[in-house]
C-alpha cells in the first residue's frame, strides 16, 4: 500500500512523503517531486538533504598500490606479491596499474615487465626526468610512462639543487623522449600544491605542448583542502588539452575527499591505493574512492566492487600493514553492529543504520551483529534463534544482561559464551543448527 502526502515548503521545494507499507517494514523517503528516485547499481538511493547526484559523469581509477603503496615505511612486496595483487586489480577492471619504478632494481624491472605482459589493463612505470629512468621504463614494456619532477621552490632548491628553468627543460625533454617511443606519457609536477601557481601553469603548458597525454596534479605533502584543490584543478584544466589526473595524500585525512573534489572539478582520473597505504599517512583509498563514486555519485566506474574486500585482505597480508577495524568500506567494523538500537533496526531493515546505497554484498563483505556491552535484546534473540533456541522474553532479557556485563569487561562474547549464558538461565536448544560466530 502506498500513501502520498504533499506539503508546500517555502522558497523552492515541494516535498512529498511516501510511505511504503510492507510486512515488517516501513520505509520513509523524502525527495524533490521534480526528481524521481534513482536506482544505483540495483540499490535504491534514499534521497534527502544531500540528494544531488549530477556532479560527475565518469571517473577512472589509477592504482598505485604497487608503487606509492609499497613506499609505506616497512612495506616491501615480493615479485609474487606484486603479480598476485596486479592480477586481482586487472580482473576487477582497474583502468591503470602503476606496477612500480623499473629503474629501482633488477627485481623491480622484472616485476613491472611481467605485469605489463600478463595483464590486459594499462600498466604504468614511474620515472624521474632522468634518461636512465625513462629508458628502463620504456624497456619494461609498459603502456604508460609516468615522469615526474619537483616544482615547488623548497624541493627544487633543497632537494634537486636546480633552478626552475632547468626543471622545465628536463621535464619537456623527458616528455618528448617518451612520445618519441610512441608510449602514453603522464607528467607530474611533484608537490604541485606547494608550487608557485604561475610557475605551475607554465610547466603544465610546456609539457602539454611537448605532447604529454596526461597531467597529474600531486598533493605530495597532503596540504590541500577539497575547496582549494577543486579550484586548482579547474585552473589546470583550463591550461592544458591533456587529460587531468590527481594524486592526493592523507596527512590530514582528506585524501579521498580531495580526490573526489578533483574529479568534480574536471579531472578524469584519480590515483589511489588499496587500504590507503603509501608514504607517511598514505594515499586516497582505492575502496573509498570507488565506492563513493559508485554509491554517492551514482557513476559506474566499471570496477567489479564485489572483490574489494578480497583485494583489501590480500594487500593487508602482503604489505604487513593491519587494516584498522574502523576503516571505511573494508574495516571489520564497517558493517558490524553492537548497539541495541542499531542492531534492532538492522535486523528489521539493514537500510535503517547503514548507508543503503552501499551494502556489504556490494564489496564482498558480510554484515555482523556483534555481542558486547551495547548489545540489545533484539540482537540476542536473533542470535539465539540462529543457534536453534526458542527463548522466552524473560530468558532473552536475562541472557542479554549477562552479555552486557561480560562485554563491559572488554571481553569478546563468543558462541560458547552465549550458549553458557543460555544454560545458566535454563534455556535448552530445541533444534540443532549450524553454529555461527558472534
Amino acid at each position: 500500500m502506498v500513501l502520498n502526502h504533499t506539503v508546500s515548503i517555502p522558497d523552492r521545494y515541494s516535498v512529498r512523503f511516501i510511505y511504503i507499507v510492507a510486512p515488517r517494514i516501513l520505509i520513509q523517503c523524502l525527495h524533490k517531486t521534480t526528481r524521481p528516485l534513482t536506482p544505483v547499481r540495483g540499490v535504491e538511493f534514499f534521497q534527502g538533504t544531500l540528494d544531488s547526484t549530477d556532479e560527475i559523469e565518469s571517473a577512472r581509477v589509477f592504482d598505485t598500490t604497487l608503487r606509492d603503496g609499497e613506499q609505506s615505511p616497512g612495506t616491501s612486496f615480493s615479485y609474487d606479491d606484486k603479480r598476485q595483487i596486479a592480477a586481482v586489480l586487472d580482473d576487477m577492471g582497474t583502468h591503470v596499474i602503476e606496477a612500480g619504478f623499473p629503474v629501482n632494481s633488477d627485481a623491480e624491472f622484472e616485476a613491472v615487465r611481467d605485469i605489463a605482459s600478463s595483464t590486459s589493463t594499462t600498466t604504468c612505470g614511474l620515472a624521474r626526468v632522468v634518461d636512465e629512468d625513462i629508458e628502463a621504463a620504456l624497456e619494461s614494456g609498459v603502456e604508460m610512462v609516468h615522469v615526474f619532477v619537483s616544482t615547488s621552490d623548497v624541493q627544487i632548491e633543497d632537494s634537486m639543487h636546480a633552478t626552475r628553468e632547468e626543471v622545465t627543460e628536463r621535464a619537456v625533454q623527458s616528455v618528448e623522449r617518451v612520445k618519441e617511443a610512441d608510449v602514453t606519457c603522464m607528467f607530474s609536477p611533484m608537490d604541485a600544491t606547494r608550487t608557485d601557481e604561475q610557475y605551475l601553469m607554465d610547466i603544465i603548458e610546456a609539457t602539454s605542448a611537448a605532447g604529454a597525454d596526461w597531467i597529474n596534479i600531486p598533493d605530495t605533502c597532503g596540504v590541500a583542502t577539497p575547496t582549494r584543490f577543486k579550484a586548482l584543478i579547474e585552473k589546470v584544466c583550463a591550461h592544458t588539452d591533456a587529460r587531468v589526473d590527481v594524486h592526493t595524500h592523507d596527512d590530514f585525512g582528506l585524501a579521498t575527499a580531495n580526490a573526489l573534489a578533483g574529479i568534480e572539478a574536471g579531472a578524469d582520473q584519480a590515483q589511489v591505493s588499496v587500504n590507503s597505504i603509501g608514504e607517511r599517512a598514505g594515499n586516497a583509498a582505492y575502496e573509498e574512492f570507488v565506492m563513493a563514486v559508485e554509491s554517492l555519485y551514482q557513476t559506474d566506474t566499471g570496477i567489479d566492487t564485489t572483490r574489494i574486500a578480497e583485494l583489501s585482505d590480500i594487500v593487508e597480508d602482503k604489505s604487513g600493514m593491519p587494516t584498522p577495524g574502523n576503516k571505511p568500506v573494508v574495516g571489520d567494523n564497517a558493517f558490524s553492529h553492537e548497539s541495541g538500537i542499531h542492531a534492532a533496526g538492522v535486523i528489521e531493515n539493514s537500510d535503517t543504520f547503514e548507508p543503503g546505497v552501499m551494502t556489504p554484498e556490494m564489496v564482498g563483505a558480510e554484515r555482523k551483529l556483534v555481542m558486547g556491552k551495547h548489545t540489545g535484546t533484539h540482537s540476542v534473540r536473533e542470535r539465539l534463534h540462529e543457534l536453534g533456541y526458542e527463548p522466552t522474553t524473560d530468558q532473552v532479557r536475562a541472557i542479554t544482561r549477562r552479555v552486557k556485563d561480560y562485554g563491559a569487561e572488554k571481553r569478546r562474547v563468543t558462541v560458547d559464551d552465549l550458549e553458557r549464558f543460555a544454560s545458566e538461565v535454563g534455556l535448552e536448544r530445541e533444534s540443532e543448527e549450524e553454529e555461527v560466530r558472534v
